[in-house]
């Protein structure tokens, strides 16, 4: 049986493996918490672990794999999942010291999909308090830290997701993002990860206690060291439930594209939107070239409207969409500011507070504006494929927890930026219910660089496939240095 690196392997290698009786279930997961033992302490990715009921699971797939049975595609496959997901008897606190006692007596819909998939999922991994961040730490579980430089961040929500991946710790992650919660920390830390067409992934299980409604521009999905690994995931994840499983079903329009010369994509790597760092900008720019070089048909083209305005009608909608699970107190707080952005004091902190109590009839004004940008954009990809833009405004930050968000900056081409500018980015595709991936991109003074790759609607398949050719091209995921092995 080979054993050198396996936990590194991308899970498609690994779920080929086991069927060949090449490694075994519980092999594979004694190999991942031999790095969660030697790496963990130093990254604090994964927090949570029920270990033992793991090694039981694992040897019941052994078990069925020597009678010839096999659960489904994540047979025996080690993994984690992002902390805020329900799993029966574990707590749910989304880093919230008020939620510790909350215990879901069912799985998420996406964690039951995994696991009857044959996943043997053994713990949860790190977020940010309520999931309102881009380092992941909390007052219950501390701080996560980037593998690749320890005092910056790994990004986040989906922070200790993505750590959990690069060091080998998972072979698979499920994460969630509105705001870049799955791209972000792929960016940060060298992976995959996918931000899937809204509603394509239930819900259901990955929501605020006590609430059952599906968050506006919110969605679940996954992360991994290699593209095919999202396309895996994907289509375990996929597909309606509760009610609407009566009568749909989910087929995605597969890639007909089948090399990076069957595509046409637009690029857009600078906005006034948002200053992005130079470096970054080089080095998507070369990644864009060297893909040009092997056949990719680049066009100078972006989607007509104005990004500026894209961007605020984005932050409207997201802060009213995180302001709806918002305790009364912190309700009530925001009138002040709501006032003064109503008297035309502009901050950020302000469109927070407004976003957070505006009326229904504003609301659905910014809805309808939502509406005709998802127009530009579907009349853009009926000429472009795709759009490649950069997923954050720099590579992994240093550590900054003082004071709070809004106020907080980041050095940007010499300049101290607000942290929360580089939401344009994120918004470009998840504002509008887009599907998008990031695959990574090299590396700029040695920090992790991501590509992110925006499709049309219910086109995931698309974006996933240009990047895994981007992968077979340029290359993918690669080992942090100091954990390749153990």
């Amino acid at each position: 049986m080979t054993t050198e690196n396996q936990e590194l392997k991308s899970v498609t290698e690994l779920a080929k493996m086991i069927r060949s009786g090449e490694a075994s279930a519980s092999g594979l997961l004694e190999k991942s918490l031999a790095r969660y033992e030697a790496f963990n302490e130093r990254v604090n990715a994964v927090v949570v672990t029920r270990i033992e009921e793991a090694k039981k699971r694992a040897a019941e797939a052994d078990a069925a794999a020597a009678r010839g049975e096999y659960w489904g595609p994540l047979h025996g496959i080690p993994m984690t999942i992002k902390e805020a997901y329900d799993w029966t008897d574990t707590a749910s606190t989304w880093g919230n010291l008020e939620w510790v006692g909350n215990i879901p007596r069912k799985n998420a819909v996406a964690v039951q999909r995994l696991l009857d998939a044959g996943a043997v999922i053994w713990g949860k991994t790190n977020v940010p308090f309520m999931l309102a961040d881009w380092q992941s730490y909390n007052e219950i579980y501390g701080c996560t830290n980037n593998p690749w430089d320890l005092d910056r961040t790994p990004g986040g929500s989906s922070g200790g997701s993505a750590v959990a991946l690069a060091t080998g710790m998972s072979a698979l992650e499920l994460g969630s993002d509105i705001g870049a919660s799955i791209r972000n920390p792929a960016h940060y830390v060298g992976v995959f990860g996918h931000k899937p067409t809204y509603g394509l992934v239930p819900q259901d299980g990955s929501l605020p206690p006590g609430c059952e409604t599906a968050g506006d521009i919110s969605v679940c999905g996954p992360l991994a060291r290699s593209a095919s690994d999202l396309d895996l995931a994907l289509s375990v994840l996929a597909g309606p439930a509760g009610y609407d499983q009566v009568g749909y079903r989910v087929e995605l329009p597969p890639a007909t594209q089948n090399q990076l010369s069957d595509f046409r994509v637009g690029v857009l790597l600078e906005s006034p939107a948002c200053e992005t760092d130079q470096q970054l900008v080089n080095q998507l720019q070369n990644t864009v070239d060297q893909l040009a070089k092997a056949g990719l048909s680049v066009v100078d083209s972006v989607p007509e409207f104005d990004q500026q305005e894209f961007f605020e009608n984005y932050l409207m909608l997201l802060r009213a969409a995180n302001g709806a699970a918002a305790s009364d107190g912190i309700y009530a707080g925001a009138e002040r500011g709501a006032r003064a952005w109503q008297g035309g004091d502009r901050s950020y902190r302000n469109l927070v507070d407004h976003a957070m109590r505006m009326s229904h009839r504003e609301w659905s004004i910014h809805d309808e504006q939502r509406t005709k940008y998802r127009m530009a954009w579907a009349n853009y990809f009926e000429e472009y494929d795709l759009l490649l833009c950069p997923t954050a405004a720099s590579t992994a930050f240093v550590h900054d927890h003082e004071g709070e968000r809004p106020e907080r900056t980041i050095k940007v081409n010499g300049s101290q930026e607000p942290v929360v500018d580089q939401l344009f980015w994120a918004g470009l595709s998840c504002s509008v219910y887009l599907p998008s991936t990031v695959a990574p991109a090299g590396l700029v003074e040695g920090l992790p660089a991501g590509l992110q790759i925006v499709a049309p609607h219910l086109h995931d398949r698309r974006s996933i496939r240009f990047a895994e050719l981007m992968e077979n091209e340029i290359g993918g995921f690669i080992s942090p240095p100091g954990y390749d092995t153990i």
